[in-house]
């Protein structure tokens, strides 16, 4: 099945359905677009099997199945990384053989992905091709530009991905922080102006569809934050995601304010500091020092940063938690702050880990208790997704990113803004936006933890 110069095709083998492993194709005029490659990880209890996979140590991790489009890699004029989140990042460097094509990604994401290739002995074998927001590309017969938008990690992209016969804007993951802290910003008229031009198709987040109002600004966690810190009497422990560098910014100032020291405890996070490092997004003004100085000082002292907000294991909070972590051990009136919530179906390992944390005599805060915002999604909630459609003002709107219940809240908020039609699938739904939009599933499960297999057919 290969789309001719008459046909725009979008096509999601992972990430529409579910939250992770996005991995999402264009087709047009002879040739595949890839957009995104990432992993998710398997909720709690599942046992491991043929479609997961282990690595040094690594939890298992799940991505989606390449094989419709491994077997047409000829086919396949490159793939894009809109950001670097495991799920849109992380199935490259175990896929990549696979595919052989050429990755177009921002510095930041580029340094996060060389160092991922590393791990697998093939840094110097994928070719990686830094793109500038604003810049533009010719990627077989698909001209894509890189556009700027706001959310929880340094550089992330929204896509125009123009064709002869029609353009599709592709979001991305994202939101509209007025001051993101860290990296660019956004700006209205980039997206005015795209509906100046046309756009047949916005391909778009659903992750906070269900939630009203505005998204938190990253600037506005500051206060709350150091509020509690302040008052803690022993160690704090602050867990949250690790590419949340804007995150960190703010912890190290609060670090400063309240007369303690910072360490970052988990190698995501220490990953992600030395990425910001190498491409100029950590200030010189953030020190840190070193995990195994933290068990020396006195606890009033200590300000930790640590991995393990969804409760995965081998974590550094996990281990902390156990008693296991090699620098320090908490003690009976020490604080744990989750920076956090909980991706859905990770809430069952997170209680378990607060009720260990308890055991301890440790004080827990998470986001939900704490009485002040110390977490801001990266997601758009309702009035984000309204604004975006109204100044791109697409034909079709096609809801990804997000379970069944954000995806279908989704399109009647984006019909409820103006747009004509929306189209809600699955992953391995064909979407024809052009010449006919028109949509048909066929989809054979293989039982595998979620693996598919596509068989798709053309529709009229």
């Amino acid at each position: 099945m290969t789309p001719d110069h008459n046909d725009l095709w979008f096509l999601p083998l992972g990430g529409t359905g579910e939250i992770g492993m996005n991995l999402n194709l264009y087709g047009h005029d002879g040739q595949w677009l890839m957009v995104d490659c990432g992993v998710t990880f398997p909720k709690p209890g599942r046992i491991a099997a043929d479609g997961t996979v282990h690595h040094r140590g690594e939890p298992p991790v799940q991505m989606a199945d390449p094989a419709f489009i491994a077997d047409r890699r000829d086919k396949l004029a490159g793939l894009i990384i809109t950001h670097a989140h495991e799920d849109h990042i992380g199935a490259v460097p175990y896929l990549w053989p696979l595919l052989q094509c050429p990755v177009y990604t921002s510095r930041f994401t580029a340094e996060i992905l060389r160092r991922k290739l590393a791990e697998f002995d093939l840094l110097h074998r994928v070719p990686i091709i830094e793109v500038d927001t604003g810049e533009r590309r010719q990627i077989g017969p698909f001209n894509v530009q890189w556009l700027a938008l706001t959310h929880s990690i340094p550089d992330p992209n929204a896509l125009m991905i123009r064709t002869r016969i029609g353009n599709i804007f592709h979001s991305g993951d994202w939101k509209l922080d007025d001051n993101p802290l860290v990296g660019h910003g956004y700006t209205t008229s980039t997206f005015t102006d795209l509906a100046e031009e046309g756009v047949a198709a916005m391909v778009c987040d659903s992750t906070n569809a269900t939630v009203q109002g505005h998204s938190v600004s990253e600037a506005a966690l500051h206060e709350g934050l150091r509020d509690l810190i302040a008052v803690a009497e022993g160690r704090v422990i602050v867990t949250c995601f690790g590419s949340n560098i804007a995150r960190l910014h703010t912890l190290a100032s609060i670090a400063r304010e309240t007369g303690r020291y910072m360490g970052l405890l988990g190698r995501s996070l220490v990953n992600m500091s030395g990425a910001a490092k190498a491409t100029g997004l950590w200030p010189g003004s953030d020190k840190l020092i070193s995990p195994a100085h933290l068990g020396y000082l006195p606890r009033h002292e200590v300000l930790g940063v640590a991995t393990g907000s969804q409760g995965e294991p081998r974590t550094a909070l996990r281990r902390l938690a156990q008693g296991s972590h090699p620098d320090f051990e908490l003690e009976a009136g020490d604080t744990v702050i989750f920076s956090a919530r909980a991706i859905p179906g990770n809430e069952e390992a997170i209680e378990a880990l607060i009720s260990q944390l308890r055991k301890l005599g440790v004080i827990v805060i998470t986001a939900e208790d704490a009485g002040v915002p110390i977490h801001a999604s990266g997601h758009p909630a309702q009035d984000e997704l309204k604004a975006m459609y109204r100044w791109v003002q697409p034909r079709i709107a096609i809801p990804v990113h997000g379970e069944a219940e954000h995806m279908d809240v989704h399109a009647d908020l984006a019909k409820g803004a103006g747009v004509p039609r929306a189209m809600v699938g699955r992953n391995g739904d064909l979407f024809m936006v052009r010449p006919v939009p028109g949509i048909r599933r066929q989809v054979v499960e293989t039982g595998r933890l979620g693996w598919q297999k596509q068989e798709l057919v053309r529709v009229y």
